[in-house]
Order: structure tokens, then C-alpha cells, then sequence
């Protein structure tokens, strides 16, 4: 049997990710952002539209090689093990949600989010690749897309592919309640919600089978492989998206497609730079994130909530401002102006998270969520 090698292109495109995650997440004013860092406000797709699908894209490479311990099949252990994993990221996303619990509104509260959607593709991705013949993946992964354009074609109103007319909506409000949605569209939709979550399964799974290609291609074929496959990926998802949009608050199937084909040439790209031509001297920076991502990401969100909902300073003018408003407005924006000082603000975080995460790596503690 082929022992799997480890490609170190693994672990940075996971801490590269980690590192968008973070910038986009935290400018110092949402008012203040560069274009690419924007989300799509509705079909299309931005770098920054790339950072989620990433991740799990990634996420499912790492399953390939991580399920070997288990002997690729579903059992007691397994299953044990996926389940506490997938109920933990869960319950770390709702923490996150609820912080600080002694001052939240519980009646309130948003349910899902990126952690929660994280786990629960995890879990469900788990199950398949764990049960189901490697052979019926693709297959699978093609009932599931086809399966949610047909959800939303006919279950939404005349406009299915739009805010107020997809049939996500419904769904979520009647399964999670809409004072436990997401707000921030102007109404009661959640871009992490129940049914947008099952072809984002799909995502994972397009992970696990480019793992599977990388540990039975030769080595001098992989790139040329992952690249051919990303690309297909890619025209697969723009073909698509001339009749089913391509849309992340939505993630459809053609959103899909055209996500993980980036993530498939991104990967090729960093394999062949990294672990065939061994340009590897750059890559230290990405690697003590990708060591310990979801807790550095699970951190940097705490931090940020600790910033908004507890921390508070007073100004000049005697109003009460959230710590994350005041350091913006008060260090970054006169230091470098509106637009950069809120990129700065971002770019610190990231230097933040990187001294702890790089303070992990040199102890060799890796945190696992």
C-alpha cells in the first residue's frame, strides 16, 4: 500500500486561508473596505467569496488523509470521533454567537454561522466518504448539486434565485425561527443556513476526491492533474451559472463548481512551488497558522466579540464607543486614513493571531478542535 506523503502546500493553502478569513473579517470600518475584499452583494464572486469554499475544500483534502487512521470505513471509533468533532465545532460556532452569555438575549440568538456550518459539513462529509464506495463520490457529489438547483427552482417564487424569493428562507424560518436567523441582508435570511449547507457538502467532498487523487497520482502528474480538474471545475461553474447564478449567500451548485475548481488550481499551484520545485523559504508565515487553524480562527472571533460587546471607551465628546470602533477611529484611521488605516487595523490582527499561533508552534502544541 502507498504510504501518504505529506505535502507541506497542505498546510500553508490552510494558514493562507486562515490569514483571508481573518483580513476580511476584521477592517477596522466596514464602511472602508478595497473591492476585493468585499463580498459579492449578491450573484458573482470576489477573492473574498473564495475564502470560505477554501476552507472547506481543504477541510476535505484533510479528511483522505486523516480517515486512514480508521482504515477509510465507518465504524464504532470513527464514529465516535467524527461525532464529538463535529458536535464540538458546533457548540464552539453558538458560543461564539452568544458571547458574552450573561448579556445576550438568548430569544435572539443566531443559531448557525461559519463554525456551525463548518461542522456540520464535516459530519455529513464524514458519513459519506466513510460509507459509501470512493467510486460513487463523484456521483453523489452530482446528485446533491442537481438536487438543490431543483429545490430552489421549484420551491422558490417567481424570482427563485433571488433574496426575497428563495426558498432557503422558508426552509430556515421554519426549522430555526427567524429571530434565530441572520439579519444583516435586511431581512430574515441566513447565508449559513440549513438548506444553503447541503451543497456546500459538495465543497468538502471535492476536497476529500482531490486528496485522493494527490495520494494515487505520481508525483510529477499531480499538479497537472489538480489543474486540469480545478479548470473543469471553473467552466463547469461558469456554463452553469449563465442559468443558475453563481451566488455564495446561496451556495449554489454552480458557486460550487467554480469554487472548488480555484481551490483545485490554487493547490496544484502551491504543490508544484512548494513541494516539487521547493521554494519553501516563504511558506513558515502560512505554516503556524495552518497548524492550528480553527482555533486561531475560533480566537480571533472571541476577540472580536470581546472588542464589540464588552470592551467600551468614552471619547472626546462624551459618547460611549466599543473598543473594536474606538482603535480604529482612534489609531489606525489618523495614522494611515480611512481606507488603509481599516486595512492596517486588519493586517494588525493578522500579526496579532500569528505571534500566538507562532508561540503554539514553537512548543509544539497543536490545539485540536
Amino acid at each position: 500500500m502507498k504510504t501518504a506523503k505529506r505535502y507541506l502546500a497542505l498546510d500553508v493553502l490552510r494558514g493562507l486561508t486562515i490569514v483571508a478569513m481573518i483580513t476580511v473579517n476584521n477592517p477596522g470600518s466596514w464602511s472602508f473596505i478595497y473591492a476585493p475584499l468585499k463580498h459579492s452583494e449578491w450573484n458573482g464572486c470576489t477573492p473574498t467569496d473564495l475564502v470560505f469554499p477554501f476552507f472547506l475544500f481543504i477541510v476535505g483534502v484533510s479528511m483522505y488523509f486523516s480517515f486512514s487512521k480508521y482504515g477509510n470505513t465507518l465504524n464504532k471509533e470513527s464514529f465516535k470521533r467524527l461525532a464529538k468533532r463535529t458536535i464540538l465545532i458546533f457548540a464552539i460556532g453558538l458560543f461564539l454567537n452568544s458571547f458574552p452569555q450573561w448579556a445576550r438575549d438568548l430569544s435572539q440568538l443566531r443559531i448557525l454561522g461559519v463554525l456551525q456550518r463548518i461542522a456540520i459539513v464535516y459530519g455529513i462529509t464524514s458519513l459519506i466518504v466513510l460509507s459509501a464506495k470512493k467510486s460513487w463520490l463523484p456521483y453523489i457529489s452530482g446528485a446533491i448539486l442537481l438536487l438543490y438547483w431543483g429545490i430552489l427552482f421549484y420551491f422558490g417564487n417567481e424570482a427563485p434565485f433571488s433574496l426575497e424569493g428563495n426558498a432557503t428562507i422558508p426552509f430556515d424560518r421554519a426549522i430555526l425561527g427567524e429571530n434565530h436567523m441572520y439579519h444583516g441582508f435586511g431581512i430574515p435570511f441566513d447565508p449559513e443556513g440549513l438548506l444553503s449547507t447541503i451543497p456546500a457538502i459538495v465543497t468538502a467532498l471535492s476536497g476529500y476526491m482531490a486528496g485522493a487523487l494527490i495520494h494515487k497520482t505520481e508525483e510529477t502528474k499531480i499538479t497537472k492533474q489538480l489543474f486540469l480538474a480545478g479548470l473543469t471545475g471553473i467552466a463547469a461553474g461558469l456554463i452553469w451559472g449563465l442559468v443558475f447564478p453563481i451566488n455564495k449567500p446561496l451556495w449554489t451548485s454552480s458557486y460550487v463548481l467554480y469554487t472548488a475548481g480555484w481551490a483545485s488550481v490554487v493547490l496544484a499551484a502551491l504543490i508544484w512551488i512548494i513541494d516539487i520545485k521547493s521554494y519553501k523559504k516563504w511558506t513558515s508565515f502560512f505554516v503556524v497558522f495552518g497548524m492550528n487553524p480553527l482555533f486561531i480562527f475560533a480566537l480571533s472571533g472571541l476577540w472580536a466579540n470581546t472588542l464589540t460587546r464588552i470592551i467600551k471607551f468614552t471619547n472626546s465628546e462624551g459618547q460611549v464607543t466599543n473598543g473594536y470602533s474606538w482603535f480604529y477611529h482612534s489609531v489606525f484611521e489618523p495614522l494611515a486614513g480611512p481606507l488603509n488605516g481599516s486595512l492596517l487595523f486588519a493586517l494588525t490582527h493578522v500579526a496579532f493571531f500569528w505571534l500566538i499561533a507562532r508561540i503554539l508552534y514553537q512548543k509544539k502544541i497543536f490545539i485540536k478542535v
